[in-house]
Protein backbone atom coordinates (compact mmCIF):
# COMPACT_ATOMS: atom_id res chain seq x y z
CA UNK A 1 0.00 0.00 0.00
CA UNK A 2 1.33 3.42 -0.92
CA UNK A 3 1.97 5.90 1.87
CA UNK A 4 -0.41 8.42 0.29
CA UNK A 5 -3.25 5.90 0.24
CA UNK A 6 -2.54 4.94 3.86
CA UNK A 7 -2.61 8.56 5.05
CA UNK A 8 -5.75 9.32 3.03
CA UNK A 9 -7.54 6.28 4.48
CA UNK A 10 -6.59 7.09 8.07
CA UNK A 11 -7.66 10.73 7.70
CA UNK A 12 -10.94 9.71 6.06
CA UNK A 13 -11.74 7.40 8.98
CA UNK A 14 -10.69 10.15 11.40
CA UNK A 15 -13.16 12.57 9.80
CA UNK A 16 -15.95 9.97 9.97
CA UNK A 17 -15.44 9.58 13.73
CA UNK A 18 -17.50 12.78 14.01
CA UNK A 19 -20.56 10.65 13.22
CA UNK A 20 -20.22 9.27 16.75
CA UNK A 21 -19.45 12.57 18.49
CA UNK A 22 -16.95 15.41 18.48
CA UNK A 23 -13.58 14.04 19.56
CA UNK A 24 -9.85 14.91 19.46
CA UNK A 25 -9.18 12.58 16.51
CA UNK A 26 -11.69 14.45 14.37
CA UNK A 27 -10.31 17.84 15.46
CA UNK A 28 -6.76 16.83 14.54
CA UNK A 29 -7.87 15.65 11.08
CA UNK A 30 -9.92 18.83 10.63
CA UNK A 31 -6.94 20.99 11.58
CA UNK A 32 -4.72 19.13 9.10
CA UNK A 33 -7.30 19.60 6.36
CA UNK A 34 -7.62 23.33 6.99
CA UNK A 35 -3.87 23.82 7.36
CA UNK A 36 -3.00 21.90 4.20
CA UNK A 37 -5.74 23.67 2.25
CA UNK A 38 -4.47 27.10 3.32
CA UNK A 39 -0.86 26.16 2.58
CA UNK A 40 -1.74 24.78 -0.84
CA UNK A 41 -3.83 27.85 -1.65
CA UNK A 42 -1.01 30.20 -0.62
CA UNK A 43 1.49 28.37 -2.82
CA UNK A 44 -0.88 28.44 -5.81
CA UNK A 45 -1.67 32.11 -5.16
CA UNK A 46 2.04 32.99 -4.94
CA UNK A 47 2.91 31.24 -8.20
CA UNK A 48 -0.11 32.01 -10.38
CA UNK A 49 -0.89 35.52 -9.12
CA UNK A 50 2.27 37.18 -7.79
CA UNK A 51 5.00 35.46 -9.80
CA UNK A 52 3.20 35.00 -13.15
CA UNK A 53 1.09 38.16 -13.16
CA UNK A 54 3.26 40.64 -11.21
CA UNK A 55 6.92 39.78 -10.71
CA UNK A 56 7.67 38.29 -14.14
CA UNK A 57 6.00 41.12 -16.14
CA UNK A 58 7.59 43.75 -13.88
CA UNK A 59 11.17 42.50 -13.56
CA UNK A 60 11.60 40.22 -16.59
CA UNK A 61 9.52 42.04 -19.21
CA UNK A 62 10.09 45.55 -17.85
CA UNK A 63 6.42 46.53 -17.67
CA UNK A 64 6.70 49.44 -15.25
CA UNK A 65 2.93 49.86 -15.16
CA UNK A 66 2.86 46.82 -12.87
CA UNK A 67 4.33 49.02 -10.12
CA UNK A 68 0.81 50.37 -9.51
CA UNK A 69 -0.76 47.02 -8.48
CA UNK A 70 2.40 46.30 -6.44
CA UNK A 71 1.97 49.55 -4.50
CA UNK A 72 -1.76 48.93 -4.03
CA UNK A 73 -1.02 45.43 -2.75
CA UNK A 74 1.55 46.73 -0.28
CA UNK A 75 -0.92 49.34 0.95
CA UNK A 76 -3.18 46.49 2.09
CA UNK A 77 -0.60 45.69 4.78
CA UNK A 78 -1.03 49.16 6.27
CA UNK A 79 -4.09 47.67 7.94
CA UNK A 80 -1.76 46.24 10.59
CA UNK A 81 -0.66 49.73 11.64
CA UNK A 82 -3.02 51.92 13.58
CA UNK A 83 -1.58 55.20 12.34
CA UNK A 84 -1.65 54.51 8.61
CA UNK A 85 -4.43 51.93 8.49
CA UNK A 86 -6.57 54.43 6.54
CA UNK A 87 -4.31 53.86 3.52
CA UNK A 88 -5.69 50.32 3.14
CA UNK A 89 -9.00 51.84 2.08
CA UNK A 90 -7.46 52.89 -1.26
CA UNK A 91 -6.76 49.36 -2.61
CA UNK A 92 -9.98 48.09 -1.03
CA UNK A 93 -11.92 50.78 -2.91
CA UNK A 94 -10.21 49.79 -6.19
CA UNK A 95 -10.91 46.11 -5.54
CA UNK A 96 -14.57 46.61 -4.66
CA UNK A 97 -15.14 49.04 -7.53
CA UNK A 98 -13.50 46.79 -10.12
CA UNK A 99 -15.23 43.72 -8.72
CA UNK A 100 -18.61 45.42 -8.80
CA UNK A 101 -17.99 46.66 -12.34
CA UNK A 102 -17.25 43.14 -13.52
CA UNK A 103 -19.82 41.30 -11.39
CA UNK A 104 -22.88 43.53 -11.85
CA UNK A 105 -23.23 43.06 -15.66
CA UNK A 106 -22.52 39.33 -15.35
CA UNK A 107 -24.99 38.85 -12.49
CA UNK A 108 -27.56 41.06 -14.20
CA UNK A 109 -27.43 38.85 -17.28
CA UNK A 110 -27.26 35.50 -15.47
CA UNK A 111 -29.78 36.16 -12.69
CA UNK A 112 -32.16 38.66 -14.26
CA UNK A 113 -32.13 38.95 -18.04
CA UNK A 114 -31.56 35.25 -18.65
CA UNK A 115 -34.30 34.30 -16.18
CA UNK A 116 -36.72 36.77 -17.73
CA UNK A 117 -35.98 35.55 -21.26
CA UNK A 118 -36.44 31.93 -20.12
CA UNK A 119 -39.87 32.76 -18.70
CA UNK A 120 -41.06 34.43 -21.92
CA UNK A 121 -41.78 31.38 -24.08
CA UNK A 122 -44.34 31.11 -26.87
CA UNK A 123 -47.36 28.98 -26.01
CA UNK A 124 -47.50 27.73 -29.60
CA UNK A 125 -44.43 26.17 -31.18
CA UNK A 126 -43.23 26.67 -34.75
CA UNK A 127 -44.96 23.45 -35.79
CA UNK A 128 -48.29 24.63 -34.40
CA UNK A 129 -48.17 22.29 -31.35
CA UNK A 130 -49.21 23.69 -27.97
CA UNK A 131 -46.20 24.17 -25.66
CA UNK A 132 -47.30 22.77 -22.29
CA UNK A 133 -43.91 23.56 -20.73
CA UNK A 134 -44.41 27.26 -21.46
CA UNK A 135 -47.83 27.14 -19.78
CA UNK A 136 -46.31 25.63 -16.63
CA UNK A 137 -43.64 28.34 -16.60
CA UNK A 138 -46.21 31.13 -16.96
CA UNK A 139 -48.52 29.72 -14.27
CA UNK A 140 -45.62 29.07 -11.91
CA UNK A 141 -44.18 32.54 -12.45
CA UNK A 142 -47.45 34.41 -11.95
CA UNK A 143 -48.56 32.36 -8.95
CA UNK A 144 -45.17 32.70 -7.24
CA UNK A 145 -45.18 36.46 -7.82
CA UNK A 146 -48.69 36.57 -6.36
CA UNK A 147 -47.45 34.82 -3.20
CA UNK A 148 -44.82 37.53 -2.67
CA UNK A 149 -47.25 40.36 -3.39
CA UNK A 150 -48.03 41.53 0.14
CA UNK A 151 -49.70 44.83 -0.72
CA UNK A 152 -52.99 42.98 -1.09
CA UNK A 153 -54.58 40.51 1.28
CA UNK A 154 -54.47 36.94 0.01
CA UNK A 155 -58.19 36.30 -0.34
CA UNK A 156 -60.37 35.12 -3.18
CA UNK A 157 -58.64 34.66 -6.52
CA UNK A 158 -55.49 36.30 -5.15
CA UNK A 159 -55.40 33.87 -2.24
CA UNK A 160 -55.88 30.81 -4.44
CA UNK A 161 -53.20 32.02 -6.86
CA UNK A 162 -50.80 32.66 -3.98
CA UNK A 163 -51.50 29.20 -2.56
CA UNK A 164 -50.68 27.68 -5.94
CA UNK A 165 -47.45 29.66 -5.80
CA UNK A 166 -46.56 27.98 -2.51
CA UNK A 167 -46.85 24.59 -4.24
CA UNK A 168 -44.41 25.71 -6.91
CA UNK A 169 -42.08 27.00 -4.21
CA UNK A 170 -42.24 23.70 -2.34
CA UNK A 171 -41.47 21.79 -5.53
CA UNK A 172 -38.49 24.05 -6.14
CA UNK A 173 -37.17 23.73 -2.58
CA UNK A 174 -37.73 19.98 -2.62
CA UNK A 175 -35.86 19.43 -5.87
CA UNK A 176 -33.03 21.72 -4.72
CA UNK A 177 -32.72 19.82 -1.44
CA UNK A 178 -32.86 16.50 -3.29
CA UNK A 179 -30.10 17.62 -5.64
CA UNK A 180 -27.97 18.70 -2.67
CA UNK A 181 -28.49 15.37 -0.89
CA UNK A 182 -27.73 13.48 -4.10
CA UNK A 183 -24.45 15.36 -4.60
CA UNK A 184 -23.43 14.73 -0.98
CA UNK A 185 -24.33 11.06 -1.29
CA UNK A 186 -22.21 10.74 -4.44
CA UNK A 187 -19.27 12.18 -2.50
CA UNK A 188 -19.92 9.76 0.38
CA UNK A 189 -20.14 6.80 -2.01
CA UNK A 190 -16.82 7.82 -3.53
CA UNK A 191 -15.17 7.87 -0.10
CA UNK A 192 -16.66 4.51 0.89
CA UNK A 193 -15.49 3.03 -2.41
CA UNK A 194 -11.99 4.33 -1.71
CA UNK A 195 -11.98 2.83 1.80
CA UNK A 196 -13.25 -0.60 0.67
CA UNK A 197 -11.09 -0.92 -2.45
CA UNK A 198 -7.86 1.06 -2.23
CA UNK A 199 -7.46 1.24 1.56
CA UNK A 200 -8.90 -1.95 3.04
CA UNK A 201 -8.87 -4.09 -0.15
CA UNK A 202 -12.18 -5.69 0.83
CA UNK A 203 -13.68 -5.15 -2.62
CA UNK A 204 -11.86 -5.75 -5.88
Amino acid sequence: MEIGTLIAGILTLAIYTFLYKDNPIYRVAESWLIGLSIGYTLVIFWQTTLVDNLFNPLFDDGKLIMILPLILGLLMFSRFSGKISWMSRIPIAFMIGAGAGVAIPAMLYARTLKQVSASVMPLMGNNGVFNFEALVVVVGLLSTLAYFYFSREHKGVMGKTAKLGTYFLMIFFGTTFGYTVMSRMSTFIGRVDFLLTDFLHLVK
